[in-house]
């Protein structure tokens, strides 16, 4: 549809360069110009590049449910919309008929219960060939009192448990005094319709009535078990289990439960307001959902009619069917696109699509447990508010990029203002060690993570310093030191600094380094290599940057290509797709990487091998072939970026064209 709006010219032929043909600056810059028309062509009129970013087989299931116990699911859905997410829930079933906890991964209890309940609530019946394959996974597995403690809340509030199988996370906690580390109810079911009961028949292997809860508090299959619980946290939990929940809910200990959860509805509500209604993402939205409609479950309140209106924004339409989006990368996916059109340096391409850009900074919010956002930019857009270091950078250094153009041709520049915003904002989040935080600063003990109650996640207790946010902001600090020499020079330098030596200092001793939010050790050296490059270190000037190389060159691939699997990200090592094959996404981070830190000057082959790659996979119509999942968060859960197969490569052969190519016909 965009492309039909837009009216782009998409008809120049690709170019296929064969098994002897070397790269010429000719046959990259047909397929540069190709691709910058791609992504002239797929714009929306406000700006951004609209994507889905999804990946996660529990984002949709909790939505579904949340509409049928409130009975608005037919005010929510039309029918096509039900038959759409029945398609795509269905599409992404195992052969071994359960569902994974992401797209791509191996069946668990989480993803399985939470699908089988949702495709039951969506029509299908007991006997259709989808729902029995993926009850006999449940059964086979121990049931549904085998689910991880997040998919017991789940249950419990739909009726199919009980939350005296629950570990408890008292609302107390929001009563402690804000500078106590562990400073972060009513247990809510919905009614129990008929089809709740025929689903406590079809998913446990017992009657539902002769099931110890206690015993199934501690119960969780091995396929969703990544996180294992420490001895101490153990202790804690039952000893809340045994003996605070107790005492909590009886007169007069329960006043404090009352005042608690008035005081965690208080913060909902604030949350709910300060994001319109989206919420942090889809998961906080079901949950915000579940814990306002009990208010009033007869008319519903104004505030569940307002999540109910703002649902569209969280539905996305692809091949693979309907499904529930993260809550967006509209802001990221833009700041990186505008920067691979401008890499391409075809000024006669760019036509309008730079004007379009917004220049909007995040909402400033009441400070209520958040860090401040004065200046700083979301993942995905102002309504949503919750400010991000990366973001900010990328979308600070796309500003700064494009203040240095006529303003015929990108539009009104920003309030230098504004600009000293973002940077005060980064300055907020670098911590002791040099890295940036994500949200915000990483102060907390390290040792709390050991209270992670979740068995499916890693690092969701603190916040954590990460290369990429750090790298992120180094190279663009260092253009604003450019552009802006006199403002706050001092502490602009030390920011660097510090960062440079937190990027050298937590490199492995492979070489390589950790991502924390893309997949994963190829994503982490671009990053990595980008910031040192920006600072002068190259391979013959750093031992750091040589052993980046070093790595990056011992897992290129025969073809040129680079192919990671996403179980690096949970493993915590270099895995390798399987079958040899390569990954275009991080093939284009790597050949970007590789330039950075000087590949060029010292044996610029490994790079035209990589280049070849990338052109000769390019499609018809300039964009590039979906491949394997390239997103991650917390270590275990994958997301799915569609945009990052045109942004990417697209970037890579500009850089290649004009920083490699160009730079050998000149000598």
């Amino acid at each position: 549809m965009l492309i039909k709006e837009n009216q782009i010219d998409l008809s120049i032929p690709p170019v296929r360069l064969g098994e002897q043909e070397e790269v010429t600056y000719e046959a990259v810059t047909t397929a540069v110009r190709k691709a910058v028309r791609l992504n002239r062509a797929i714009q929306a009129k406000d700006g951004h590049w609209p994507a889905e970013n999804i990946g996660p087989l529990f984002f949709t299931p909790p939505l579904i449910m949340v509409l049928y116990f409130t009975r608005t699911l037919n005010i929510a859905l039309t029918p096509e919309h039900k038959v759409e997410l029945l398609r795509y829930i269905i599409n992404h079933q195992n052969e071994d008929g359960g569902w994974g906890f992401h797209i791509e991964g191996h069946s668990t209890m989480l993803g399985t219960s939470l699908n089988y309940i949702s495709i039951r609530i969506l029509g299908i019946g007991p006997d259709d060939e989808a729902v029995a394959a993926g009850r006999k996974w449940i059964l086979d597995h121990g049931g549904a009192t085998y689910s991880p403690s997040w998919g017991k809340c789940y249950l419990s509030v739909f009726g199919l448990y009980e939350w005296s199988g629950c570990k408890p996370l008292p609302p107390e906690f929001w009563l402690f005094p804000s500078f106590l580390p562990m400073h972060p109810g009513k247990q809510y079911a919905a009614p129990i319709t008929d089809l709740v009961l025929q689903l406590r028949e079809e998913m446990h292997t017992q009657p539902y009535h002769e099931i110890i809860w206690a015993k199934a508090r501690l119960l969780c299959t091995k396929e969703d078990y990544y996180y294992p619980h420490s001895l101490i946290q153990d202790v804690i939990w039952g000893g809340l289990y045994h003996f605070g929940e107790p005492i909590l809910k009886h007169w007069p200990v329960s006043k404090i439960r009352e005042r608690a959860v008035k005081k965690a509805i208080e913060i909902i509500h604030w949350e709910d307001e300060n994001s319109r209604y989206l919420t942090h993402g889809c998961v906080e939205k079901a949950f915000h959902m579940i814990a306002i409609w009990p208010e009033n479950p007869d008319s519903n309140s104004d505030a569940f009619k307002r999540h109910l209106a703002r649902i569209p924004d969280f539905l996305w339409l692809a091949e693979d069917g309907m499904k529930v989006l993260s809550f967006g990368s509209q802001l990221w996916d833009t700041t990186l696109c505008i920067q691979a059109i401008l890499e391409s340096g075809l000024v006669e391409e760019y036509g309008t699509t730079l004007k379009k850009v917004s220049r909007k900074s995040s909402r400033r919010l009441p400070e209520s447990y958040r860090h401040f956002s004065k200046g700083a930019w979301t993942f995905s857009d102002r309504d949503h508010g919750w400010q991000v270091s990366d973001c900010t950078s990328e979308a600070l250094r796309v500003l700064l990029l494009l203040s240095q153009f006529p303003e015929e041709l990108v539009g009104e520049k920003a309030e230098p203002r504004r600009l000293f915003d973002a940077v005060n904002f980064l300055f907020s989040l670098q911590g002791k060690t040099g890295g940036l935080a994500v949200w915000e600063p990483a102060g907390a003990e390290e040792w709390l993570d050991k209270l992670n109650p979740s068995e499916l996640f890693a690092n969701i207790v603190t916040e954590h310093e990460y290369v990429e946010c750090t790298s992120s902001a180094i190279q663009t600090l260092l253009l604003f030191k450019k552009l802006y020499p006199n403002h706050r020079r001092k502490e602009v330098d030390n920011f660097i600094e510090k960062a440079i030596r937190y990027v050298e200092n937590v490199q492995r001793p492979d070489g390589s380094w950790y991502g924390g939010w893309v997949v994963c050790f190829t994503y982490a050296a671009w990053f990595a290599l980008s910031g040192l490059g920006a600072v002068g270190k190259t391979y013959s000037t750093s031992k750091t940057v040589r052993k980046g190389v070093d790595f990056l060159l011992s897992k290129q691939k025969a073809n040129g290509g680079w192919g990671e699997s996403f179980r690096s990200c949970p493993d915590m090592v270099y895995v390798h797709l399987e079958g040899d094959r390569t990954n275009l996404v991080q093939t284009a981070w790597c050949l970007m990487g590789l330039i950075e830190a000087g590949q060029a000057e010292r044996d610029p082959t490994p790079l035209h091998k990589a280049a070849k790659l990338l052109i000769n996979s390019q499609l018809e119509n300039g964009d590039f072939p979906q491949e394997e999942i390239t997103g991650v968060y917390m270590n275990n859960c994958m997301l799915h970026y569609a945009s990052y197969r045109n942004i990417f490569p697209t970037w890579a052969l500009g850089m290649y064209s004009r920083r490699v190519l160009k730079t050998s016909q000149k000598l």
